[in-house]
């Protein structure tokens, strides 16, 4: 698709960008609210069926206002059209800080400071407080050019980075399907590890146990055990099915969990109302429950064959407990149901010893400071080493037994 010979201009509505080519208009545009992007419009770009690239997830997170200006998350979507249809998306976010990125830059935003630099703002693509690989470079299902739509989505955020003076770009937690756009432009490619969990095709928990190494499987046994004895029985609601008072109780453990550990508390009761009425079967949430009292929880989406965990909370103290809700509950669903994969959230190399295997994760990077590049593009190269070696590190702890070949 041609890109030369393009102007652009940022004002209140954004940036826009036109050529007329084979008398299709094609329009690039900066889109403050998704919710001014049609929800039919949306559904037919390939996303993969990701609950988290769904307009429902995106739009709870605006209308609670879990993102915005005062949470230093500025909604910049970068948009395509030809004539009035949508035909590619990036979901962007101009940042004032680096919470909720799980990519971490704070040592990056240390040396800018340290040399009398801004680091903040900078420009952010990829889903807020989600660590979640999907694709970033959205584009529409049988487009004639994909690539060429992803080159233009890329081009855009590396004109706005520059016409608004950020720092840097980020593209966080990305599929194949964006490498070589995101490559060609000359972003810096960043590794890390993360922990899924995969179905073998399991019958039942039992046959997954069966699997694993003899000293794994006990000790999953005993803590399922301890979780059993201390009276505590599981209940799963989907979206459409939880109530006030269940929405009130997650809300409650999220927040706990968050000031527990001192960290500040992204999300709020809105966007959980929100996400449960928009994201209906596609929000999970289990409760544990002793004597009919909720006192643990844990919160799911899920779509595309995945079951993805992201929050954790309980009210009371019992270690196994959270292994139960938030591993175990959730590999006995995926089996049920049939999917493919579970994704456990960031980090955790716990996870390994019930069942999750590493799982190489990947972010780009664009800094507009050459100086700054180079001194970063030196060390990813170092760091990918390192991340390397981990690799190789915790494939020996594999919790599976041999099969046989």
């Amino acid at each position: 698709m041609p890109s030369a010979g393009w102007t652009s201009r940022t004002d209140q509505a954004g940036a826009s960008r036109r050529e007329e080519t084979h008398s299709v208009t094609i329009r690039a545009r900066v889109v403050s609210e998704i919710g001014s992007v049609d929800a039919g419009d949306w559904e037919k770009l390939e996303h993969d069926g990701n609950p988290f690239l769904s307009h429902a997830f995106l739009a709870a997170l605006e209308q609670s206002g879990s993102v915005g200006g005062q949470a230093g998350w500025i909604p910049h979507h970068l948009a395509v059209y030809e004539d009035e249809c949508l035909v590619a998306f990036a979901p962007t976010y101009i940042k004032t800080h680096s919470h909720g990125e799980f990519v971490f830059d704070w040592a990056w935003a240390d040396a800018y400071q340290r040399h009398g630099k801004a680091y903040y703002p900078k420009l952010l693509t990829g889903i807020p407080f989600s660590p979640v690989q999907g694709r970033r470079l959205l584009t529409r299902s049988g487009h004639r050019d994909p690539e060429g739509l992803r080159q233009m989505l890329v081009q855009m955020a590396l004109e706005q980075s520059s016409e608004l003076q950020l720092s840097s770009w980020h593209c966080n937690f990305v599929t194949a399907d964006d490498d070589a756009a995101l490559a060609a432009a000359g972003l810096l490619a960043r590794n890390d590890w993360q922990y899924h969990w995969q179905n073998r095709g399991y019958g039942d928990f039992g046959e997954f146990l069966a699997d694993l190494r003899s000293r794994k499987r006990k000790n999953i046994r005993r803590e399922r055990r301890q979780v059993q004895d201390a009276g505590f029985r599981f209940r799963w609601l989907n979206g459409n099915e939880i109530e006030t008072r269940e929405l009130d109780f997650v809300n409650r453990c999220y927040l706990r969990t968050f000031r527990r550990y001192g960290n500040h508390p992204a999300l709020n009761r809105s966007f959980f109302e929100e996400a449960a009425t928009h994201l209906g079967e596609h929000m999970l949430i289990v409760l544990a429950e002793r004597d009919d009292e909720p006192l643990a929880m844990s919160l799911f989406l899920t779509g595309g064959g995945r079951l993805y965990g992201r929050y954790w909370g309980s009210l009371a103290d019992l270690p196994a407990l959270h292994f139960e809700t938030a591993y175990y509950q959730g590999i006995e669903y995926c089996i049920r149901h049939g999917l493919k994969v579970f994704e456990s959230g960031a980090q955790g190399e716990h996870k390994i010893a019930r069942g999750f295997q590493p799982h190489k994760t990947v972010s780009f990077h664009f800094l507009r400071d050459p100086r700054f590049r180079a001194a970063i593009a030196g060390y990813l190269q170092r760091e990918r080493a390192w991340m390397a070696d981990y690799g190789q590190e915790l494939a020996q702890h594999d919790p599976f037994r041999e099969r046989p070949s």
